[in-house]
């Protein structure tokens, strides 16, 4: 039958629209966005995404040295970049290039077949069952924090005032120390404490700036960073050499340490080789990294989160009393407590712990009806996507049931994405979730909080920073704990 106008024929798909009708910010006449970026990027993505969309294009800097980057808001999108057309986009990024120059190519900077060889030898130290193992440990260290809060100076009878920012990074560190290093925590500790601040700000400093002084130069920031790299190296380095020395001597497997170093140290197998002193080192640092900084800001946000909203904090701590009684919690208790896991995934999506995710296009990709270009520099932020009134009703409201099963099985899978997604998605994600619980479980049984700060001020650096206190009154609980 010959088609006629009731019968038109389909117009062929237009394709995406181009680089350049992508919408974005116009910034100033010169710099474009680039003061807006340095002053409150996080501000800036959410408004960029409120006023052009889910695909926005910005510009920072001066003619001829103007980094022109793109970001993608939507969950579709973000499930483009970091899963389904994940191989599009690579950790190209001048943000990891400089983690990589200051901590080494560990698993979080790592590509291609360093990658994929480096995952498979670490991958089995990181099962639910070598995980669950270390709940002793994050019990322990929880305890020893409630303790000394306890005992501090300056409590009265009304409880004593601390900054939850300091305290939990503190925590969050002596417990990855003590998982990584066993009896040599508190070296750990102090050197990390120490130098870790000091690299973080040179990273990201490097990254966004759009001409970098040779790291070789003698400028005093240089040799700040050098010094700090170099002190974490020879601790790291010293540690590992005596882990070998001692496998050396056993003569029984069971005669070799169980901490995750020792572990790293025997990682390999005929097909792949083992991580030699160095590789086993840029591990090392990665998962102090990584993992001490974002557990310490899920901590941190979701206690002062709970202090600030007492009834949803009387909610979880009812549910704790009622699974543990006065026993130590274990991570069988992790199932157990779903309405403080609730409270924790909340958080995590109030302050994720690493607000935006730097991809480099390696490929042109469509995505929310744009093209985006090969070579382009693309980000996420969960910072925004999980903010995002179309996907979160009232976004700022802290609310744990938005995460019961049924609310989550509604949602779409980036959604909600603190640990990334795809086959970049985090190691260690169990491992925080179970030491974060625990944690949590612990202090809120031995404290009631109540907030005396009630905003945190925040920045985004290679985790997310709080800039301000994020203080509460601790008040002991009558016989917990004791």
């Amino acid at each position: 039958m010959p088609l006629t106008d009731s019968h038109p024929q389909p117009h062929p798909h237009p394709g995406p629209a181009p680089e350049s009708e992508i919408p974005g910010p116009a910034g100033l006449p010169v710099l474009g966005s680039m003061l807006d970026l340095r002053r409150d990027s996080l501000t800036t993505f959410l408004n960029a995404r409120r006023a052009h969309g889910d695909v926005v294009r910005l510009a920072a800097g001066p003619p001829g040295l103007r980094s022109v980057f793109h970001a993608v808001f939507a969950p579709e999108g973000v499930q483009q970049i970091l899963a389904s057309r994940a191989a599009n986009f690579r950790k190209d990024h001048p943000l990891y290039e400089e983690v990589r120059q200051a901590f080494g190519n560990g698993l979080l900077t790592s590509q291609d077949s360093d990658y994929l060889r480096q995952r498979r030898l670490v991958q089995p130290l990181f099962t639910k069952r070598r995980v669950d193992s270390y709940a002793a440990a994050i019990t322990t260290e929880a305890g020893t924090l409630a303790e000394r809060w306890r005992t501090a100076e300056g409590n009265t009878a009304e409880g004593n005032t601390v900054d939850l920012v300091p305290e939990m990074n503190r925590l969050a560190l002596r417990t990855v120390a003590r998982i990584l290093f066993g009896l040599d925590a508190a070296a750990a500790e102090d050197a990390f404490h120490r130098c870790a601040p000091v690299i973080n700000a040179y990273v990201v400093r490097r990254a966004y700036v759009p001409v970098k002084v040779p790291r070789e130069w003698p400028t005093p920031a240089n040799l700040r960073a050098r010094a700090a790299t170099d002190e974490l190296n020879a601790l790291c380095d010293r540690i590992i050499a005596d882990r070998r020395a001692a496998s050396g001597a056993a003569t029984e497997a069971a005669d070799e340490g169980d901490d995750l170093l020792s572990l790293l140290a025997a990682a390999g197998n005929d097909e792949d080789g083992s991580l030699d002193a160095t590789e086993v080192r840029e591990q090392v640092l990665i998962f102090l990294l990584a993992g001490h900084e974002t557990t310490a800001t899920s901590l941190a946000f979701t206690l002062h989160l709970l202090a600030r909203h007492p009834e949803e904090q009387q909610r979880v701590r009812e549910e704790i009393d009622r699974v543990l009684g006065e026993r130590t919690p274990t991570a069988a208790d992790l199932d157990r407590l779903p309405y403080l896991t609730q409270a924790l995934k909340e958080s995590m999506r109030l302050y994720p712990a690493a607000p935006v995710v730097s991809r480099r296009a390696v490929a042109a990709t469509e995505i929310g009806g744009y093209r985006i270009p090969a070579g382009a520099d693309v980000v996420v932020a969960p910072w925004v996507t999980h903010r995002s009134p179309e996907l979160w009703e009232d976004p700022e409201r802290f609310d744990p049931r938005r995460f019961a099963p049924e609310r989550e099985a509604e949602r779409h899978r980036y959604a909600w994405f603190p640990f990334g997604g795809g086959p970049r998605a985090c190691i260690g994600q169990h491992f925080s979730m179970l030491e974060s619980v625990l944690a949590l479980a612990v202090l809120l049984r031995a404290y009631e909080l109540e907030a005396v700060d009630r905003e945190v001020p925040v920045a985004a650096g290679i985790t997310l920073q709080a800039t301000g206190p994020a203080r509460v009154r601790l008040r002991p609980r009558h016989g917990a704990g004791e």
